[in-house]
Order: C-alpha cells, then structure tokens, then sequence
C-alpha cells in the first residue's frame, strides 16, 4: 500500500513555503533593531535534565536549575569531556531518575551502554528525539532486529555529537508526543553559535579491553567554518571508534520440569516431578568485533533577520561481525524417553522446586545410548551483522513580525538492523557428564568427559545440522512539523505557542533462511580448521564452566557457508510489514506572575496502525492478515513553578502522556526450535497511556551547590506484559511444523510511584561532589489473561529497579582535572524469552577520568570504564534457578584531544 499525502502534511508544506516565499521578496525591507526588539521568553521545560560539568559547568547547571520554570539539570559536551562518555547513554546514567542497560534486551551484557529508560519503565515508554524530531535506529542483535524497533540503540550515537541532552520527565503540550514516561531529547551544535570564524578539534585515541587484550583505535573530529558577517556557517563532525569485545558466559537456556518432556523417568524417581532442571546448560564464548563510523554535517544560512534555515544530515552506523560458540549439556537427550532403550535415571539433588545437581554415568547403563548425545555444540557466526541510523533535517526559522515567530521543520530518518547467521549444530556422542549449581553466587560446576576433542553422534545419533537466516529491518519516518510562537500583550501569559505536526512511520522485516546443499553434508565440515576456547576462558567468572572445549573460528564458518550454503526463499512466518501515519497539534501558554510560573496546554494525536503480516491456515499455508486500529489521543499538561522562599524553589507538574507499542512486538515472531519456545507478536496493543505527577522541592544552599527531592507517580493505564499459550509454526531444525509454548505480549495496567534526591557541592580548593538516589516502587495492577501475574501473582513490571544511585567526586584546576564515579542499579525484570521471566541482578559499575592540559590547546587523557570488572548474573523465576552469567573485563581509553 503507497503512503498517501495526509491533509496536514500538505498544509504544513505549504504554510513553510508561503511564510518564506515573501521574506525572500523583501530585499529592500529595513532589518528590525535586534537591541530593541521584545525578546521572546525561552522555551518552558517540564522535568527537564540537561546535562553539564565541572565547576563552571556545575554553576551554569545550578543557574539554569534555579531560574527555570522547571527541574533542570545539565550535563553538556564539557561535562561529557571530563569523564569516560563513549556514547550519549554514558552521559545519561548519572542523572537523576535515568536507568541504563548495556543491551535492548535479554542477550545479557556487552560493556557498552545502549537502552536508556525513566524511572523503571521499559525503555520503549522512553522516546528519543535528536534536535527536536525522530530517529529512528536499527539493531545488529536478531532478537532486537524481530522484537524491538520503538526504543533506540545509543551504541549508534557517539557522546562527540552533543551540545547539550534534554530529558523531559513527563509531558510537555510543545514536546513531541510517543514517550508515555519521558523524552530524551539529544541537541547537536551549530556553526553560528561557534564564537570564532574558523575552528576546529581532533581526539585520536585508542582503547584496550582487558579481556580481549586488543587495543583498537579511537577517532573523532569536527571543523566549523563561519563568514565574518555571521549570517553562514557550515560544520562538519566525523567519527571511527573501533573497540574488539570478548565476552565469557555460562549460559541456561532452558529450564523446566520432566513431567511432559521426560515422563518415564519421572515415573521412576517420583521426587523429580515438578522440579525444574536446567535441560540445556551451555559455556559461551562470544566474540565481536566493533566499529561505529559516521558524521554529522550542519549548514546554517540566516537570509536576514527574520528567516534563518538550518540543514542538518547525520549517519552513523555500527560493523558488529561475531560468534557465539556455546558448548552446552543436554540433560533432555540422556533423559528422555523417545529415544531407544528409554532414558537413563541419574543420580541427582533437589533443592525446592530445583534439580541443583545432576549426575549421569561415563558408561552407558541402559541396552542402547547410540541415539543420546551428552553434548551439543553451537557456532554461531554472524560474519555480517550491523545496524545503522541516518536522518536529514530541514529547519527554518520565519519572524513574522516582532510578536509573531514561526518555525517549521521538514525531514526523513531511517535506520536498519542486519544479520546475516550462520550456524553448525553438532550433537556429541554419548559420554556421561554433570552439573552442580551453586545458584546465584557463581557459575555451576559443568563436567562433560571428551569435551575438548571433537566428535560428532554421526549417523545413529543427530550428527551435524546447519541453521541460520538472514534478518534485515527497516525503520523509516517522513515528517513535517510547524511551530508557532505569539507573545501576547497578557501580563500572566506572555507567551501562547501552537503547532501541527504529520509523519509517516514504517518498519518491515525480511526473513531469508539459509539453504544448504547437500542438506546436512557431514563430509564438508571443516575439521581441519578445529580450535580449542581459550586457556583462561571462563577464569574470570570463578571456574566451574568448560575451559579448553573444541569449536571453529568464525573465518572457517564463513568460508564453509559460502561454498555449502545460499539465503534464498522467504520466512514468511516471520515477515512482516507496519505502516503508521500520526497527526498532531497542540496549543501550549506560558504562566507567569510574581509567584508562580509555568506553562500549561494540551496536545492531541492521532494514530493509525496497519500490521501485515502472514499467518498460518488450515491448510498448512500462510494468509496475508492485515490488522488497522485507529487511536485518538487528548494529551492535556500543567507545569508550574514557586518560589517558596529566598533559596528555596517548589515545583508541581500533571500530564497525560502516551506511548506506542513496541513495533515488534505487535508484529514478531521469535522461536526456539529445539527447546519448541517463543514469543509471537499481538496486532492489537493498543498504545501505552499514563497520568503522571511530580512535587519537588530544591534548596540552593550555597554557590554551586544544591539539594532537591521529587516524588513521583505514574498510573499507566495500558501498559504491555506477557501471557502465555500455544501456536503452531514451522520449525526450522524438523522441518516441519510444531507446536510451541509461546509469550505473546497483552495490555494490562500498572503503577510506579517513587522519589528522587540530587545533592551537588562545590568544595573548597577545585574539590566537588554529587550524588542522587532514585527509589521506585511499581508493579502490575490488572490481571491480564494468563500473564504471570495472574497465573502466579508475579506482578513485576518489566525494567523496574527498586533502588538507583550514582556517587561522584571531582577535582580540576587550570592544568589537571580527575573525576570518578560509582553507578548502581538494582535487580530488575529484564524480559521474557524462552517462555521464561529473566531478571537481571543488581550491579555497579566504576568509572574514571584523568584529564591533564599540556597547552592550552593540547590535553592528554586517561579515562577507564568498568573498573571494578562487573559481573552480570540473570535468573530465570527464582535466584536459585540462574539463567546466566557474563564478564565483558575493563576498558582503558587514552587520548590526545588539540583544538583551534
């Protein structure tokens, strides 16, 4: 179906050209007196964080805290250079309220910062927009690719681009709407507002990963050029940031109990019956090579003093080749009861509903093991896998008269997330083996004999199977925007802004399995490229997962797939195509009086939802489906701001805000053939809408000094959980279709609710602190059918961390600066996958920065990330059932930065 031109698209087009097409006609008119000309009040910020640095950045931070009309807070491109900030998440994870995950969903951890959310909430009900309009981003990661797509990858947006990141904490009538709780707003710079004609600077640099042992290097650059009438400017902004990323793992992919999977043997040991036993428990050694490259480009062009455009281009895009090699124990092939000779009892230990520790013999005990396996490798590689983000701006500025400004913004952004997986699956004969949890502490204890040598089950047992696809999403917006801004001759509302908005969003998913041929040729598989994991693999963890187990290379799993395979075909089940026009406007007035301040409006939204996709009939084919629902939203705010006392600022704010489902989810299909789980998408979640109020109270005691506190509620009226049924769908590793257990995600409602405090203070001698504490409590309300909450009163709200602190201190004079900073978050619901709850357990991160100026125009830098080498540890519905445990080691960066 062809986008069509909606009404106010076409109206905002032509309102753009006929505000410029006269001022362009006007060379004779006289230029208005900027001395005597009413200023216009800057625009009013509801819970607004802006982000800045060091001493005098921490006082204009303070300053514009104290002076808004609402809470702000700022950190800014100085700040982000004072401190180890790689990407824009990096800056955001010291503010208050802002929770970070270093993956977009439950693959665990990669040492780079990448999702951003507000207060608990799941980062889709977080919306980021760059300059004041969208971006969209794609993935590298399959599951993201399929599940995502509303939230955005901050892996993809270097902390170089930043003048200064805006987070808007509840709603706001002039803010885009999409962000039920919150809005992150990133700003660029502009070549007029550099202070000299010619300027430039360069950082080159490289980073060291402690487990990896790769130093890569590190570039980013800008130039900006601007006339000495100051009326054109072009600035140019380049990046190549490479980092080689190792990742040691144990992993437990599946978790459940025998009744249905092993019913004889649970006949025979009845003390197994509802117990759950990890059924695949896999050593991961992942691999990953990284490159961000990319660049911005801004030209400004003020035609007089009353039309000023702006054409601002950004790219970015991440290179992400790499390979999982997970040598895993399958307990369910030795103990279940379809192969010959039935299943084999183990000897064995309960703890609770938990199987801790299992057992099974080196000899086989029963007539036949020729068809059980006690091991499964998998190689994974994924030698093509990226995800980029693009978008071109257009803006324009028109002062239509001293009382009446416009400005219109008209632009296109497009990400796309690409993998392309190759995997071998190669089923080990029969040689015993065990395992001994030791739950959440530490990674259990895996003994599988003859694993460091290859061998396969060959003809009688699984022997080796391929499997891969290539996954391709693409998210695109077409948008134009009109804003106007009236200053009244009203002593209590100095200010009325209004605007309209229409934009066009898609995203689609392409799905192509891989082909082999001969299918299933063991005599192609590449032996003589054989390597082993590495020596001290698994060592940081604290022992207990396979060291020395047998894999290949991710060069030999390419060179094979491209002699032996092709992609071809469509996976029709997996495919699907989303088309989603809005349209809104809003009317918005400022507040001001001797006491009070603030702004109060309302913005409304309409969204159409068209989801394609194929679903499978009766006859064993697919039916192209296509779901439409159409949604009015009246998004009304009020923002207000008191001075309570001398050094004292009160501050309360209401909205109603809303959020759209996450796109894959509403489409998606993820499946797990061996395990016969996944999670299927549902076409009829409706959006995400929640009421939200905030009180808050600062004290600036002192200069460059404060406290506040905030509290907090949240009443989500349509927030997205999971539920759980049965689909059938076919099933790549049969080849046949099958019945899963699947997820699928439904609307139910929910409440947060909680408090901030922030502390900052300028000591004595360049010395100074900060420090805040966000607490929140929230979980599910409703009762949606067959989610967790019903089913076991699991209430816990995906994302949600109860407790989040950040603790830093500084120092800097004119030729030194070190900083250092502590980051906590607590444990949280990180999401469903396998049909099974995985929650992240807490953790704490360190970071430092020595920065040291040789010139006045040259500084050395010496910064690291993770210093104190976290541990990532996830469980599955309880601590003693652990679902993984990840280390990624520590990052050193050190740098060279001149200016001009």
């Amino acid at each position: 179906m062809k986008i069509q031109r909606t009404p106010i698209a076409s109206a905002v087009a032509l309102l753009l050209v006929s505000v410029a097409m006269p001022v362009l006609a006007q060379q004779a008119a006289a230029p208005a007196d900027a001395a005597s000309a009413p200023k216009a009040k800057a625009p009013q910020q509801l819970e607004t964080v802006i982000v800045t640095g060091i001493r005098g950045s921490v006082q204009a931070s303070i300053n514009q805290k104290r002076n808004s009309d609402s809470i702000v807070e700022v950190v800014t491109a100085e700040d982000i250079g004072k401190m180890p900030d790689k990407n824009v998440a990096d800056s955001l994870q010291r503010v208050p309220g802002v929770n970070i995950a270093t993956a977009g969903g439950t693959e665990g951890g990669f040492g780079e910062n990448d999702r951003v959310s507000l207060r608990g909430t799941p980062s889709a009900l977080t919306l980021t927009l760059l300059n004041g309009h969208s971006v969209s981003s794609g993935d590298w990661f399959a599951d993201n690719i399929v599940g995502g797509g509303r939230s955005v990858s901050y892996s993809l947006l270097p902390s170089d681009i930043i003048k200064r990141v805006t987070v808007y904490k509840g709603g706001q009538a002039d803010v885009l709407e999409g962000g039920a709780t919150g809005v992150v707003d990133i700003e660029t710079r502009k070549p007029l507002e550099f202070k000299e004609n010619l300027s430039g600077s360069v950082s080159l640099g490289a980073v060291k990963s402690s487990l990896s042992g790769k130093t890569d290097p590190q570039m980013s650059a800008l130039i900006n050029w601007k006339n000495p009438e100051n009326n054109l400017g072009v600035m140019l902004q380049v990046f190549d940031q490479k980092r080689t990323l190792r990742r040691d793992g144990q992993e437990f992919l599946w978790w459940d109990t025998l009744d249905a999977n092993a019913p004889d043997i649970v006949a025979k040991e009845p003390g197994l019956k509802g117990k759950y036993i990890s059924l695949l428990t896999g050593s991961a050694w992942f691999e990953q090579e990284r490159e961000r490259r990319g660049g911005l480009l801004d030209v400004q062009f003020k035609v007089n003093n009353q039309l000023t455009f702006d054409v601002n281009g950004f790219t970015s895009r991440l290179n992400a080749p790499n390979v999982n090699h997970n040598y895993m124990q399958v307990p369910i092939s030795m103990l279940s009861n379809t192969w010959a000779g039935g299943g084999i009892v183990p000897t064995y230990t309960v703890s609770g509903n938990t199987v801790t520790s299992i057992s099974f013999p080196t000899t086989c005990p029963i007539a036949d093991c020729s068809r059980m396996s006690s091991g499964v490798q998998d190689i994974f590689a994924r030698p093509v896998a990226y995800a980029d983000s693009k978008f071109l701006n257009l803006e324009a500025e028109f002062k239509a008269s001293d009382k009446l400004v416009f400005n219109g913004k008209l632009g296109t952004t497009k990400g796309v997330g690409h993998t392309e997986s190759v995997g071998f699956e190669i089923w080990t004969p029969y040689s015993g083996g065990s395992y001994q949890l030791h739950g959440i502490d530490g990674p259990a204890t895996v003994v599988i004999p003859g694993s460091n040598v290859y061998s396969n089950g060959g003809a009688n047992g699984h022997g080796i199977s391929t499997f891969g696809s290539t996954v391709t999403s693409t998210d695109k917006e077409d948008y134009a925007q009109l804003d106007g801004r009236w200053t009244t001759e009203w002593a209590n509302i100095p200010t009325v802004k209004f605007g309209v908005r229409a934009a066009n969003h898609s995203r689609s998913l392409e799905f192509i399995p891989i082909q082999q041929s001969p299918l299933g040729n063991e005599a192609s598989f590449p032996t003589s490229s054989l390597i082993n994991f590495p020596s001290d693999f698994g060592s940081a963890l604290g022992g207990g997962v396979l060291s020395g187990a047998w894999t290949l290379p991710m060069s030999a799993v390419d060179a094979w797939a491209k002699q032996y395979t092709t992609f071809s075909g469509h996976g029709l089940q997996n495919e699907f195509t989303i088309k989603e026009p809005t349209q809104s406007g809003y009317v918005m007035a400022d507040l001001s009086s001797d006491i009070v301040s603030g702004n109060f409006g309302v913005r409304v939204t309409r969204t159409q939802e068209k989801v394609g996709r194929n679903e499978p009939n009766a006859a064993g084919g697919y039916d192209a489906v296509v779901h439409e629902h159409t949604y009015w939203d009246v998004l009304p705010s009020a923002n207000f701001r008191i001075d309570l006392a001398k050094d004292f600022v009160g501050r309360f704010s209401v909205s109603r805000t809303m959020a759209r489902p996450e796109l894959g989810q509403m489409a998606g299909l993820d499946l797990r053939d061996i395990q016969k789980t996944g999670t299927v998408g549902n076409a009829d979640l409706t959006p995400i809408r929640s009421t939200n109020s905030d009180v808050a109270v600062e004290w600036y005691f002192a200069p460059k000094s404060m406290v506040a506190v905030d509290v907090f509620n949240m009443n989500l009226d349509s927030y997205v959980t999971f539920g759980s049924g049965t689909g059938v769908y076919y099933n790549q590793s049969a080849k046949a279709f099958t019945t899963y257990n699947v997820s699928t995600p439904v609307n139910t409602t929910a409440a947060v609710r909680g408090i901030e405090f922030s502390y900052i203070q300028s000591l004595f001698g360049g010395f100074g602190v900060n420090a805040n504490y966000t607490y929140t409590k929230g979980h599910e309300t409703g009762k949606a059918p067959a989610s967790a909450c019903a089913t076991v009163n699991n209430c816990d709200m995906i994302g949600l961390s109860k407790n989040v602190y950040n603790l830093g201190a500084y120092f800097e004079n004119d030729k030194f600066s070190a900083r250092v900073a502590y980051n906590y978050r607590s444990t949280f619901l990180n999401g469903v996958d396998r049909r099974s709850a995985v929650y992240q357990l807490g953790v704490g991160t360190v970071s430092a920065a020595v920065n040291y100026n040789l010139t006045k125009n040259i500084a050395l830098s010496l910064e690291g990330k993770d210093l104190n080498d976290p541990l990532l540890r996830s469980y599955a519905t309880s601590p003693d059932q652990p679902r993984a445990f990840y280390k990624n080691g520590r990052q050193f960066f050190f740098g060279l930065r001149a200016t001009m």
